[in-house]
């Protein structure tokens, strides 16, 4: 197995696959980097046993019989192509014995691989529906909604993406049960209805690499009972989806909220994060005192004889209220918006807060939607 590959593509690519890798798995094999070289294209693989990532290069290759493929230790991999500069690399493998010879112009390096025969393999995409859909679109619907799912362990299901297909569009919703996010696009479809939880972290890895794209490139997405196929120019990602069953988000939204506040996205931004500075670390707590056109952001920390407040101008129709939000949370979602405004509807200071983008112009065009909620905290009279 011969070829020769540019060090910086080479470098590139390994670094998006080297996402999946984790530190503490106690197969040997799959600490490394699993090549596959056919007619001068080199596949990589790397896998974790439940997410998969896949990337083809082109390479310069000799006359070649059949496919040959090794497994390449993959930190010491990444630590060598480091330290080039934008050089040709040759790449030289001993089938018998799998020992790795890397030519640069001034140098040579060895290192022993492994037999790549002992690599696991990884699902097919058989019985599967597909939808195909923006790389930006994908990358906004991740962005708008992964920050809101559960890091706890003991609820698997809130740990992903829930993702909703029906012929109408598609929903994407994710929640850790004091906060929520339901993000929809009108411009997805699938033919038939269906749902599955997306894992978080194949999810993230996806994100990021088609957020260091310049084009919006066009993304496969099949799935089945138990996989997530994602395909997009020289990258395949296989992915097991989370197991169980998602909780029932709609009954969770409050539908009669008559207190309506529209206030400047950014300037509630900058005031909640100056006031928040104050507030008690272990709550995180700040106080919206709500008026017909004022509203004042407070926050206490009693044990430091810390507090701020700050008015700012607001419209609202509604009973004057004093409501209290984890200002962590409430930071989180209004930063994730890109609206001049937000609307945000109230019912009752022990309800949930739901907010919206607002736009003074009805966009009826608009691709998407989103709506956004956060479970308030109760506040010390």
């Amino acid at each position: 197995m011969k070829f020769i590959v540019n060090s910086q593509q080479l470098l590139r690519q390994l670094q998006s696959l080297s996402g999946v890798l984790t530190s503490n798995n106690t197969m040997p094999i799959i600490n490394c980097f699993h090549f596959h070289l056919e007619e001068g294209k080199l596949t990589i693989k790397t896998t974790d046993l439940s997410t998969t990532l896949v990337a083809r290069i082109d390479v310069e290759t000799s006359r070649m019989e059949q496919p040959e493929e090794v497994a390449i230790p993959s930190k010491m991999l990444l630590d060598i192509l480091k330290t080039f500069d934008d050089v040709p690399l040759t790449f030289d493998v001993n089938q018998s014995n799998f020992s790795i010879d890397i030519v640069s112009g001034q140098g040579q390096y060895s290192l022993a691989g492994m037999d790549a025969a002992t690599y696991p393999s990884m699902p097919t995409a058989e019985g599967t529906n597909s939808v195909v859909m923006g790389a930006s679109a994908l990358v906004e619907a991740i962005n708008k909604t992964v920050f809101a799912t559960s890091n706890d362990e003991m609820h698997q299901q809130m740990s992903g993406i829930f993702c909703e297909m029906t012929p109408d569009g598609i929903t994407f919703v994710a929640t850790d049960a004091h906060k929520l996010v339901r993000y929809r696009r009108k411009d997805v479809h699938s033919d038939q209805a269906t749902s599955f939880i997306l894992p978080k972290k194949p999810i993230i890895i996806v994100k990021n690499i088609l957020s260091a794209r310049k084009d919006d490139a066009e993304v496969s997405v099949e799935y089945n009972n138990t996989n997530l196929f994602i395909t997009f120019d020289n990258f395949y990602i296989v992915c097991r989806l989370v197991d169980g069953r998602y909780p029932n988000y709609e009954a969770a939204i409050p539908k009669d909220n008559p207190n309506k506040l529209i206030i400047d996205r950014q300037s509630f931004l900058n005031t909640l994060k100056r006031v928040s500075i104050f507030a008690s670390e272990a709550t995180r707590q700040v106080r919206l005192s709500i008026g017909a056109d004022k509203m004042e952001i407070s926050a206490e920390d009693i044990e430091f004889s810390n507090k701020a407040n700050e008015t700012i101008p607001c419209q609202y129709e509604g009973d004057p209220m004093d409501i209290g939000f984890n200002a962590k949370f409430l930071t989180e979602m209004i930063g994730n918006l890109d609206s001049e405004q937000v609307l945000i509807e109230l019912s009752h200071p022990s309800r949930a807060g739901i907010i919206f983008p607002y736009y003074a112009e009805e966009n009826a065009d608009k691709a998407d939607d989103i709506l956004m909620l956060v479970m308030p905290v109760m506040l010390a009279n």
